[in-house]
């Protein structure tokens, strides 16, 4: 085990959020103690209290109670909805790299929105993610630079006596490159040496899992860095050219070293494709033997109408037998016509993925589709310890257009809200 019993025990004692906590971290064979009062709404933390955490990702507003695009009327419903439905909380932004950490140096942190979502988490009783450490996307080019030509490159001296750089310069204005760094763009510039990249990440890992440490229960220690081409098991980031594949384990390792309690997680999408699930097999055996601290598998699941029960059980059958536990980090369910070939989470490709209208019956297919996931959630509900929807309601969703949640964006249940209630009564257990 790789956090301290004793600590968690105290923790247990205080609150039915960290008694849920426990069983996250394998710690207790207890149910949780929430339960909906006399006459209260049907809500999914109590439905599903004696088998998993029900968690949902917030944004800046929800933790706030900033107005942006949502009017305060609306916010305030969107606030008043976490509350009452979900015992658990992501941030959706807030902790990424570019956000907390936009300027180099000690003093080009930005900790004052992830303050207020941890502050949100702890005010609620709720047990609090951190997400995410180490991705190719949203982190700045700042990261990555140096003096060190990147491979390939003319080392042309320019007239001021300096190594020519690439830059995103001459990309149209407006135009969103794939690639690493920023957000969706290549840093294309002289590079960091593997040690010097190395130090930044362990120097921005302790910095903002040290901050939180006790408060944030769990983490996305690097997202997504499993390729989805070919026979290519690690994604061709920046992370992988400089460092080398041993960058996983070392963020690992640097995010033990920061908080030993923390459960950490390897976090990535598609996992729902065999090709995909036999990489992620792959991966995790190899961190195993590098003596990574890998406490928890994420499943982001950005699934589609189409996605069965048989589908997901077999996805999950094959990642518990990895021994680990499975948290569902990031489930939608993307009911637009053009949503329905894949299960990616590219953000570029995103727009694409919920455009085409929605499809045919969109309210039933998707209550039939939550329904067969959540009835093989429960199937592995030993493996299964936490499901966290990516996005309170429709109108705040990252894909607002494909309909994927439970609520609409005036927070009212939709029939699949209903769906998934039904499974969890329906496996409650019978009494003579």
């Amino acid at each position: 085990m790789f956090w301290n019993r004793s600590i968690l025990a105290a923790f247990i004692a205080i609150t039915p959020a960290f008694t849920a906590f426990a069983q996250v971290a394998g710690l207790s064979d207890q149910p949780t103690t929430v339960a909906n009062a006399p006459g209260s709404p049907a809500t999914l933390k109590a439905a599903f209290q004696n088998h998993f955490l029900i968690g949902v990702a917030i944004n800046r507003s929800i933790a706030t109670g900033a107005v942006g695009r949502r009017s305060k009327e609306l916010v305030e419903k969107d606030i008043a909805l976490v509350k009452e439905q979900f015992n658990q909380i992501a941030p959706e932004n807030d902790l990424k790299w570019q956000h907390i950490h936009p300027r180099e140096g000690a003093d080009g942190y930005n900790f004052e929105p992830a303050d207020a979502f941890v502050e949100f988490g702890e005010q609620n009783n709720m047990v609090i993610i951190g997400h995410t450490l180490v991705w190719h996307a949203q982190t700045p080019h700042w990261v990555f630079a140096g003096t060190n030509p990147p491979p390939g490159a003319d080392d042309a001296v320019n007239s001021a006596g300096e190594v020519a750089q690439a830059t995103d310069a001459a990309a149209p204005p407006g135009s969103r490159r794939r690639g690493f760094g920023g957000f969706g763009q290549r840093y294309t510039g002289p590079r960091a040496s593997r040690d010097e990249l190395l130090a930044r990440m362990r120097e921005h890992i302790h910095s903002v899992v040290g901050r939180y440490k006790g408060k944030i229960k769990a983490w996305d220690v690097v997202n997504e860095a499993i390729s989805d081409s070919g026979d290519e098991l690690l994604r061709d980031s920046l992370w992988l050219q400089i460092i080398g594949p041993d960058y996983i384990a070392k963020a690992f390792e640097y995010a033990h070293e920061a908080d030993p309690d923390a459960i950490l997680r390897y976090n990535d999408y598609g996992l729902e494709s065999p090709a995909k699930r036999r990489k992620l097999i792959t991966l995790i055996k190899s961190l195993r033997e590098q003596k990574a601290p890998v406490h928890a598998i994420g499943s982001q699941a950005h699934v589609n109408v189409s996605t069965t029960f048989e589908t997901m059980d077999q996805a999950l059958t094959e990642m518990a037998s990895l021994g680990l536990p499975i948290h569902i980090t990031e489930l939608d369910v993307n009911s637009a016509a053009r949503g329905q070939r894949g299960t990616g989470a590219d953000i570029a490709a995103n727009s694409d993925a919920t455009q085409g209208g929605l499809v045919s019956d969109a309210d039933q297919r998707l209550a039939d589709a939550y329904a067969g996931i959540f009835r093989a959630f429960l199937k592995h509900r030993d493996s299964v310890k936490m499901v966290t929807f990516w996005g309170a309601n429709d109108a705040v969703s990252w894909r607002r257009f494909g309909t994927p949640l439970l609520f609409d964006g005036e927070n009212q249940p939709k029939p699949a809200f209903e769906a998934v209630l039904r499974v969890a009564i329906e496996a409650q257990p019978t009494t003579e």
